[in-house]
């Protein structure tokens, strides 16, 4: 019986310790039910205090107001819908680009006032077409 109550009195004093440091060094907003003064007294009472403390005074992550939990950038809504704005804006400026280029780009040939050269008339090329051929 002995050999038994020396390890759970280390236990339950590890145990009290550690809900007596945890208690405080939380910042006020996580303690529940009670100001932080009064869960540290409370946690003074051996064992009793700490599993008070650990059950009903120490506030959750996800219970808190002041934190709130950070929204993955697949899940959130909001982030999806920037990503496609973006996408739809920069395939416009270069849809736009596109366009401004051929436009300047286009050549003599294809322009409407522009004038085809007959190929039935005798001209320049076809003096430039015999000299190759002497």
């Amino acid at each position: 019986m002995g050999r038994l109550l020396i390890p759970l009195v280390l236990i339950a004093l590890a145990f009290w310790v550690v809900s007596f440091v945890d208690c405080a060094m939380q910042p006020p907003t996580r303690h529940r039910g009670a100001s932080k003064k009064v869960w540290v007294l409370i946690t003074i009472i051996p064992v009793i205090g700490g599993v008070l403390w650990w059950t009903i005074g120490r506030a959750r992550r996800n219970q808190m107001t002041a934190e709130p939990r950070p929204i993955a950038p697949d899940d959130d809504p909001t982030f999806s819908q920037q990503l496609a704005e973006d996408r739809i804006r920069r395939l416009e400026e270069e849809i736009a680009l596109l366009d401004m280029e051929a436009a300047f780009d286009m050549p003599d040939a294809t322009k409407p006032d522009a004038k085809k050269p007959d190929a039935n008339k005798p001209g320049e090329d076809d003096d430039a077409r015999d000299d190759d051929r002497k």
